[in-house]
């Protein structure tokens, strides 16, 4: 299968410069400042069809770090849920199973399967949950989630914060990742990773799909940190989300698009 963008290698993938790094903060409160003018265009975006959302937030944040995000969601006719596991401090003990049984129990619920939306580790976590109950979901999109970077070790993401994540979960990363499945493969469900290169937390090669007919990439111009509170997410989520059940297709670029969305690249 062709790819419809750039085809890139993930191996020996660089953490982000140190400038990137250290404008995270400032970068992701100049993206939260032009959400509130954005949002009578984002607002006019499809509304939803009610199915049921679960998002899942980023390492050392709670669900409150999504508030805003799910606020936008249901006002476009979805039903949200924050994760409700507190504090994400990683993989530890049966969380993974725990999310599952959540994710099961909306499901059942609400007789149709759950989007999931994760940011950064929760998007990890996303996309691992979708692998173990995939007829319970109905597709994956990730906000710069380092999926792709090795098992034996911690390429592509800034040392500080493996140092915060290993403290965290009181074992080496390489340790946590042979613990978890293969994370370069996808669910068998849609996935959409949208990352930036401007990440100044995690590489984005680390933040992309291999191309399949059920995975999509798209580049934005982000932080990391700031990617909960990007118009330009909202838009995406707002595009994906409203695609008709069983009818998922890849993000179009046409018009306007092409100039806040650039063409994608994929993982060999």
């Amino acid at each position: 299968m062709a790819a419809r963008g750039k085809i890139v290698t993930r191996t020996n993938i660089a953490p982000p410069s140190r400038i990137l790094a250290a404008t995270e903060g400032l970068r992701a409160v100049m993206e939260a400042a032009t959400l509130i003018p954005s949002m009578p265009w984002l607002n006019s975006q499809p509304e939803g069809d009610g199915h049921h959302i679960y998002l899942l937030p980023g390492f050392l944040a709670t669900g409150a770090s999504t508030t805003v995000l799910r606020a936008y969601l249901d006002r476009l006719g979805y039903q949200t849920s924050s994760w409700g596991f507190g504090r994400n401090l990683g993989p530890r003990e049966d969380l993974a199973a725990q999310i599952a049984e959540r994710i099961v129990q909306l499901s059942r619920r609400t007789g149709r399967p759950i989007s999931i939306i994760g940011q950064s580790l929760g998007g990890v976590f996303a996309r691992e949950v979708a692998k173990a109950i995939p007829e319970h979901v109905r597709q994956v999109i990730t906000l710069g989630s380092p999926f792709g970077t090795s098992r034996d070790n911690s390429e592509g993401t800034n040392p500080t914060v493996m140092r915060f994540f290993e403290m965290a979960n009181g074992e080496s990363i390489s340790e946590t990742r042979r613990r978890m499945n293969d994370l370069h493969a996808p669910p068998p469900v849609p996935c959409t990773a949208i990352y930036s290169k401007t990440d100044g937390i995690v590489s984005w090669k680390s933040c992309i799909e291999s191309e399949t007919p059920l995975t999509d990439n798209i580049e934005i111009y982000a932080s990391h940190c700031g990617m909960g509170f990007n118009p330009a997410v909202y838009y995406i989520l707002a595009d994906r989300l409203a695609q008709p059940e069983k009818a998922w297709a890849k993000f179009e670029r046409h018009g306007a698009r092409n100039w806040v969305y650039p063409e994608a690249a994929y993982a060999s």
